[in-house]
């Protein structure tokens, strides 16, 4: 298992340590182990964290429209050219 430490996330998220910090004590963020007082966290649990936090893309369809990815593959949000929504 790949562990990173509190500076490792902070590097690979472009943020400050003080971020993750006041996210541990507020209870949101990455799960982290604690011991003898280091903070870790698992790599797999970074990842899980990221996909979760993903929100939607743009993906460009062949008729030139833009659609909103969404977690249901059923339902696409299409915008057209006058900035309507339509569902599909």
């Amino acid at each position: 298992v790949i562990h990173l430490g509190q500076k490792e996330l902070a590097e690979r998220w472009r943020m400050s340590e003080a971020t993750l910090e006041r996210w541990r004590s507020d209870c949101i963020g990455p799960v982290f182990l604690k011991i003898r007082g280091r903070v870790l966290y698992r790599h797999v649990d970074i990842e899980a964290f990221e996909v979760a936090s993903l929100k939607g893309t743009f993906v460009e369809h062949g008729n030139g429209q833009k659609s909103m990815g969404s977690s249901s593959p059923e339902l696409a949000i299409t915008r057209s050219s006058s900035g309507t929504q339509a569902f599909s």
